[in-house]
């Protein structure tokens, strides 16, 4: 029972079970490294990198153009100052472009909201303070290309109906919010502006990742909203398209009136 043939198939059993073990564990180890390249190469991304990004001259400009208009507000370093501006770092490329681009920023003073208005920064000089203030913790960018999907127009209106419509208004007309804010007209808002702000999420306005919505469906929603703006009001006069609200006004103004109206000459007759 013992003897050496006995032995030496038991030694040559227990070194092929060894060696499954060590072929098993490299072959696991291979497929975790493998399926962690593949998730890096196929995972959705927050967004494509503007062209300055990764250009140090316009990061230089951007420094520079940070220093003489930003700095007082949010510091020599970005992080923020007291009562004057919050801090930019982690802030990334969109909710800056959002802010310079649409004239929010540089404000003229602090107040509930930042109000839109005529831009202080060409494109040129919006993408490199963009892509300084990127360099500072990265952060959500806007991508590059086309950001709409014109065949996807029932869809993104269904996705602006469940996501903004509650804010923003159905047609986009915008509406109050609390404590002196408001959602804003999206009527002189762009593709990137739009798709800015809902990476960024700017005062009360939720952020919207790519776990909350792809980067189809943001596109989807940028077409509904641009293809609502350039669509002509089949039903007459719309009365600024803020719905119900303009539709039940008006009616009760001119309802009224032709009570009143009437009753007059009425009055007159008898």
């Amino acid at each position: 029972m013992n003897s050496p043939a006995n032995r030496q198939r038991r030694r040559f059993a227990r070194r092929s079970k060894a060696m499954r073990r060590v072929s098993g564990g490299l072959a696991l180890l291979f497929a975790l490294i493998t399926a962690g390249f593949l998730y890096s190469a196929l995972a959705p991304q927050a967004g494509t990198a503007v062209a300055a990004e990764d250009d140090p001259v316009a990061i230089a400009a951007g420094q520079q153009l940070y220093n003489n208009s930003c700095i007082t507000c949010h510091g020599a370093n970005l992080q923020g100052v007291q009562g004057r501006g919050p801090s930019l770092i982690g802030v990334g490329q969109a909710a800056t472009y959002f802010q310079v681009s649409t004239g929010r920023m540089p404000a003229a003073d602090n107040g509930a909201q930042m109000p839109r208005k005529e831009p202080f920064f060409n494109e040129e000089e919006t993408n490199q303070l963009s892509a300084f203030v990127q360099t500072f913790g990265g952060g959500p960018q806007v991508p590059s290309g086309s950001l709409r999907n014109d065949a996807e127009i029932a869809r993104g209106a269904e996705l602006y109906r469940l996501n903004c419509a509650s804010c923003h208004n159905f047609t986009g007309k915008g509406g109050a919010l609390s404590q002196g804010k408001y959602a804003p007209a999206l009527d002189e808002a762009t593709d990137s502006q739009i798709y800015a702000a809902m990476l960024s999420g700017p005062e009360n306005m939720p952020k919207f990742g790519d776990g909350q919505l792809t980067p189809d469906d943001k596109k989807a929603i940028i077409s509904y909203v641009q293809n609502a703006k350039a669509t002509v009001d089949p039903g007459g006069y719309g009365l600024g398209g803020f719905g119900p609200v303009s539709e039940g006004l008006f009616a009760f103004l001119v309802g009224m009136g032709l009570i009143v109206g009437v009753t007059l000459w009425m009055g007159a007759r008898a």
